[in-house]
């Protein structure tokens, strides 16, 4: 645990609360005139509200009647299908893990006791997850088998497919067995990961516990496979409030494509599978890396004007700024940058990143997102370009298992999309072979 926290509650229906017909519709994501429809088949009751103006809804009813009949409502800011969650709610530009402030929880508590509160609704403070002798040995040997140029984000991959294979119970949805797999599964994609060349050496240096001495967390672990540079407070408390800070951010492409895949029934291993498949694209876990590449640019040059202009000449947007749900900076950039202050080596990239944000203010409204922040804590520490992407997905595992265990609790297959099909209409004639040839 890192401070002591203020407290938070997960966000429960309150007893007794009452909806309007506006509301309860809202949430049902039907209109009023359906509403009234679900009371006269007996599906609701309702009341009348005070002063006989309208009728009031029990909230737990709407919400029961909702979870019966897997409604999928519209997102009233952009029009989007929207899937309800009780994981992550983004608002008035903060953001929350079960009602509770995200960044203040990343400034209290580690990664993993985060990961386990938002599994399981229950705080352990000191919490470590462990990697099975089995998972850890398969997931090494698959990495090692990969060409020298792969990616992290390849060997991640590779390695929870590997972890899958070892653990014969890993059909077994119940939310235990679910839970005992996600617990090996962060540390194993760590720990197969190789350590960066030139670090410390010796015992304990690649991360993993020495013998007679605790295990340490998730973010000392990972930092030798990230940088050669040797660990130091500041430093890896930037990391693990990264981490903590990544873990979920609503339904995100990749958060998508893990609940579709838990929607079907896929094993956890499977749902990390198909979220890292999405991650990979440079719109989504790889944009830390552009960014990375553009402060290491701005350095080099000693001026961020020279690299912006360069960017909109060629027509590439710049990297690390704007986010489409926040108006401001990204509370994640911002709890990052503040911990970055502490970190005397981080200076340099800080300033870069301040300068790049001045520059480009200066025609646009454009603040900083998270993948500045990641660039910033890379350039720093000596890490590669694509070491915030490893950040990332590994961080984003457990936020892909909180939803999946969310989703094992829906209908199967609800999320089934309708095409809107713009093709030929038929009867169409059957295709001629290119050649003329009879066939």
């Amino acid at each position: 645990m890192k401070d002591q926290a203020a407290s938070g509650e997960s966000p429960e229906v309150a007893a007794g609360q009452r909806l309007s017909t506006r509301e309860a519709a809202e949430r049902l994501g039907v209109k009023p005139e359906t509403l009234y429809a679900y009371v006269s088949r007996g599906q609701l009751s309702s009341r009348r509200a005070p002063g006989g103006r309208g009728s009031t809804f029990d909230a737990a009813e709407i919400d029961a009647l909702a979870r019966r009949t897997n409604r999928r409502t519209t997102s009233p800011a952009t029009g989007d299908p929207a899937f309800r969650t009780g994981i992550t709610l983004i608002e008035n530009d903060r953001y929350y893990f079960r009602g509770v402030d995200a960044t203040e929880l990343a400034r209290h508590y580690s990664y993993e006791e985060v990961a386990d509160w938002l599994w399981t609704g229950e705080l352990r403070p000191g919490v470590r997850f462990a990697a099975s002798a089995e998972a850890r040995a398969a997931a090494r040997r698959a990495v090692e088998a990969l060409p020298a140029h792969s990616g992290s984000t390849d060997r991640l991959r590779v390695a929870v497919v590997a972890a899958a294979t070892t653990d014969p119970l890993r059909f077994d949805l119940s939310r235990d067995s679910v839970l005992a797999a996600a617990r090996g599964l962060v540390p194993t994609l760590v720990e197969a990961l190789p350590v960066v060349p030139g670090g410390p050496q010796g015992a304990g240096a690649a991360g993993e516990p020495r013998a007679g001495t605790s295990t340490p967390g998730l973010a000392r672990r990972i930092w030798p496979k990230l940088t050669a540079r040797p660990a130091d407070e500041p430093a890896v408390a930037a990391l693990d409030t990264a981490l903590v800070l990544l873990i979920d951010h609503d339904l995100a492409a990749s958060t998508l494509a893990a609940r579709v895949a838990a929607s079907a029934h896929a094993h956890p291993y499977a749902v990390v599978s198909a979220g890292l498949g999405v991650l990979e694209g440079p719109l989504h876990g790889a944009a830390s890396g552009l960014a990375h590449r553009m402060l290491t640019e701005v350095l080099d040059r000693g001026s961020a004007a020279p690299v912006v202009a360069d960017h909109l000449r060629t027509g590439r947007r710049v990297p690390g700024l704007g986010h489409r749900l926040y108006a401001v900076e990204d509370p994640r950039a911002r709890a990052l940058f503040a911990l970055l202050d502490r970190v005397p080596q981080a200076a340099a990239a800080l300033a870069a990143a301040r300068d790049v944000v001045a520059t480009t203010a200066r025609h646009a409204p454009l603040h900083a997102n998270v993948d500045l922040a990641l660039a910033v804590l890379s350039v720093s520490c000596g890490m590669s370009a694509e070491a915030g992407e490893t950040v990332f997905a590994v961080s984003r595992t457990a936020g892909w298992v909180a939803h999946a265990l969310e989703e094992y609790g829906e209908r199967p297959l609800r999320i089934r999309p309708s095409g809107q099909y713009n093709g030929p209409r038929p009867p169409q004639p059957l295709p001629a072979a290119a050649d003329g040839a009879p066939r």
